[in-house]
């Protein structure tokens, strides 16, 4: 069983592709100009289910903007 998960955004970094909100539109949306939207404007977690798409997220991500981080 794997640890949960948090996927942090980290603003400086993004540039509005929507990579992230494309493979995780569960999780992800964008605004207007593509930046990505969170409920609550916290870390989304990725269920067990989803964290193979959340990984394949963290490693597309053209500017490292995702992490993945313990949840705490």
């Amino acid at each position: 069983m794997s640890t949960p998960q948090r996927l942090h955004i980290d603003w400086t970094r993004c540039d509005g592709r929507g990579v992230c909100a494309e493979l995780l539109p569960d999780l992800i949306a964008r605004d207007d100009w593509g930046y990505p939207l969170t409920r609550d404007h916290r870390d989304p977690v990725p269920s067990p289910a989803e964290l193979p798409t959340a990984r394949e997220a963290v490693r597309l991500c053209p500017r490292l903007a995702l992490k993945l981080l313990p949840l705490a």
